[in-house]
């Protein structure tokens, strides 16, 4: 079998240090608009007491940040602190089940759960900063520092088991978030909506009724309504909990039933709609709008669930499969599909991102990482940054990543605030050869010419999942403190 990835092992091969410097060595120009923080989330730590993991979700979660500051760039990272980091870390040794992997004596969370490494996604809020994992709660990070303050359960409103998802929605005209989570329960499986004020108070807490325990990992928001890609993953939680198999080992495929497109009303929380849509499934949502009385619902659309294929590390991706962003246009008061669209860019697209202040509205840009081997058997990763726009057919503007260079981390869009059509986006890079990291910076519009600016670290970092960019960070310096003045997610 051919290997498309050669020497991605070394970037499974360390546990990350602890640090916080000024970068150095950057080549370009890092454009003066690009003001705020970067933070960037991802599994880090796969081996623990001489014992590894197999999947690329078992990794303890760091949090990373690059600090754009008076002509500087400030990198910061830590481990994330969660109840099984600490408790492991003390042992010596792992202690709980995880993702992928199974041992002798593990342990679940209660007996019924995952206890979550936090490793997903990291957002700012209010004054904090939250990293999120699968279904767990969020621990509280120091925005500037990132050490960990604990747990984070919106005063008292959700408990250590409440099922809360690793992608929760922000209305910045509102300052309302949204989340979701699922009960997997054989015989009343449903899915929890949340929706919290703009002072972080819980409005409601509504269960949906679903027809199966479907794994559902992100979710989209309108104006209007919430949304979600149910998908015919489902999870077999008595195999979990009874029967010492992995979370991974517990899912099955089961395409017959179907997909759907579920719809919620976000003022009641109740369901407004739920329209077939294939047979397919979706991991990631790209954004959702309305426009004359039509829900447009945009998704990455993936030939079947790939959570498979994030293992055995560092042997990724071996037989992953196609899938392109797709659109569908609703009405929601009919219950009707009216219409489908597709990009033809079918190279295993994930981490889709666009302009920030384009969320729930109608938009035509957005940007997504590919592999460049998909439909060839054999190790392959990350190396393609893709820019698309819905008045094309097919990804416009594509970098294809130099040998041995693997593009880690949702691609994260900065606007110039001087042009509305222009801004760059910061992705990822690990140099396989070196056994180096760094961030590429981007035109967003033309990725195809390469970056105009690379930052290189002083140490290897893991390939990281989901990131975010706060333009309007202003950072109390009193460390003791460890408040933010003022955050913007």
């Amino acid at each position: 079998m051919e290997d498309y990835a050669p020497l991605i092992e070394r970037a499974f091969s360390f546990t990350p240090r602890e640090q916080s410097y000024v970068v150095e060595d950057i080549e370009g120009e890092v454009p003066e608009f690009v003001r705020g923080t970067y933070y960037l989330n991802g599994p880090a730590r796969f081996s623990r007491g001489g014992f590894s993991y197999r999947h690329w979700l078992d990794g303890d979660g760091v949090v990373s940040a690059l600090r754009f500051e008076n002509g500087n760039v400030q990198f910061t990272n830590r481990f994330v602190k969660s109840a099984k980091f600490v408790a492991e870390e003390k042992a010596g040794r792992p202690i709980f089940r995880s993702f992928g992997t199974s041992f002798e004596d593990d342990q679940l969370k209660r007996g019924i759960a995952l206890e979550s490494p936090v490793n997903v996604s990291v957002y700012p809020y209010r004054n904090s900063l939250l990293a999120f994992g699968e279904q767990g709660l969020p621990c509280e990070l120091d925005p500037l520092t990132l050490e960990t303050r604990g747990v984070f359960n919106f005063g008292g409103a959700l408990n250590d088991v409440t099922p809360f998802a690793a992608h929760p929605k922000f209305d910045h005209a509102t300052g309302e978030m949204f989340n979701f989570g699922i009960a997997y329960s054989a015989y009343d499986p449903h899915l929890n909506l949340y929706r919290f004020g703009a002072g972080g108070e819980l409005i409601y807490r509504k269960r949906l009724p679903l027809d199966y325990a479907c794994s559902i990992h992100d979710f989209s928001l309108s104006p209007s309504y919430a949304v979600f890609y149910l998908s015919p993953y489902i999870l077999n939680m008595e195999s979990l909990a009874l029967e010492g198999r992995t979370l991974m080992e517990a899912l099955e495929w089961q395409p017959e039933r179907g997909s759907r497109l579920l719809i919620v009303s976000r003022k009641t929380g109740e369901q407004a709609a739920t329209i077939p849509i294939g047979n397919r499934y979706c991991l990631h949502l790209i954004n959702c709008f309305e426009d004359e009385n039509r829900l447009t619902v945009d998704v990455l659309e993936l030939d079947r669930p790939i959570y498979d294929q994030y293992q055995v590390v560092p042997d990724l991706f071996t037989d992953v499969c196609e899938g392109q962003p797709r659109r569908f246009v609703i009405d929601v008061e009919n219950q009707r599909l009216l219409k489908t669209a597709a990009i033809d860019y079918a190279l295993a697209p994930d981490f889709p991102s666009i302009v920030p202040r384009q969320f729930m509205q109608p938009y035509r840009d957005f940007w997504m990482l590919g592999i460049s081997a998909t439909g060839r058997g054999g190790r392959k990763f990350f190396d393609q940054l893709a820019h698309a726009n819905w008045t094309c057919a097919k990804a416009c503007d594509v970098y294809q990543a130099p040998p041995m260079h693997y593009l880690g981390g949702e691609p994260i869009f900065i606007a110039n605030p001087r042009h509305e059509m222009a801004g760059v986006v910061i992705c990822e890079v690990f140099e396989a050869a070196q056994r180096s990291s760094a961030f590429a910076v981007f035109d967003a519009f033309n990725v195809t010419a390469g970056p105009i600016a690379t930052m290189r670290l002083n140490e290897p970092i893991h390939l990281g999942f989901h990131a975010v960019f706060s333009p309007d960070v202003q950072l109390s310096r009193d460390r003791n403190a460890g408040k933010a003045l003022a955050v913007q997610a």
